[in-house]
């Protein structure tokens, strides 16, 4: 679906909104809140394809300063935090990959079909699958707040902890943008065929 200036700035201070409301809740909202950074970068890579270099680095500076000011609000320096190392860092290539994932996505859409289902399914999958291993990967490799001995065993059983709730925090925000999007197509279909119906014949 071809979109407008107008509608890909539309589509991105929505996504930029999701996120920032998301990701202060640990210091605004209730817990119960989830985090969908994830879901925002994977749905902007598709929804915003060709983007990429004006939308994925305003969506990472956003991501970076809402975890500065959630810090700073605690009353501690960001840069002594237990979350913020090295590895920090390595958010980039983690959210790299989800846009690229969307972006992979848009260039394969066949439109509202089964198979766009299933190409969705292992997009996300694999999108979502190597971001976790390059953000978790790198938080156990190279964060002083993980204790030593570090081992694989130990980074595998860490793995499994925490990717199944990733994951599916996930593909629910990414499911609700999939609902949102296929309203969206809907609704500009039924204003085409409108549209055409009132012609001057």
């Amino acid at each position: 679906m071809a979109k407008t200036s107008t509608q890909r700035l539309g589509i991105f201070l929505a996504l930029a909104l999701v996120m920032a409301v998301t990701r202060i809740h640990l210091s605004l909202f209730n817990h119960d809140v989830r985090d969908a950074s994830w879901a925002v970068f994977f749905l902007a890579g598709f929804w915003l394809r060709g983007q990429a270099r004006w939308a994925f680095p305003l969506l990472m500076a956003e991501a970076v300063l809402i975890d500065f000011i959630v810090i700073s609000n605690t009353g501690q320096s960001f840069w002594s935090h237990y979350c913020v190392s090295a590895a920090y860092w390595f958010l980039v290539p983690s959210y790299g990959a989800l846009w690229l994932g969307g972006n992979w996505l848009a260039r394969h859409d066949l439109g509202l079909r089964l198979p766009t289902l299933g190409l969705a399914a292992v997009a996300l999958l694999v999108s979502a699958s190597l971001c976790y291993l390059i953000s978790n990967g790198s938080f156990y490799w190279l964060s002083a707040s993980v204790p030593a001995p570090r081992s694989f065993a130990n980074w595998f059983v860490n793995l499994g902890d925490w990717y199944v709730p990733f994951l599916g925090t996930t593909a629910i925000y990414v499911g609700v943008g999939a609902v949102l999007h296929v309203l969206a197509v809907q609704l500009a279909r039924a204003s085409r065929h409108a549209g055409q119906t009132n012609l001057p014949r």
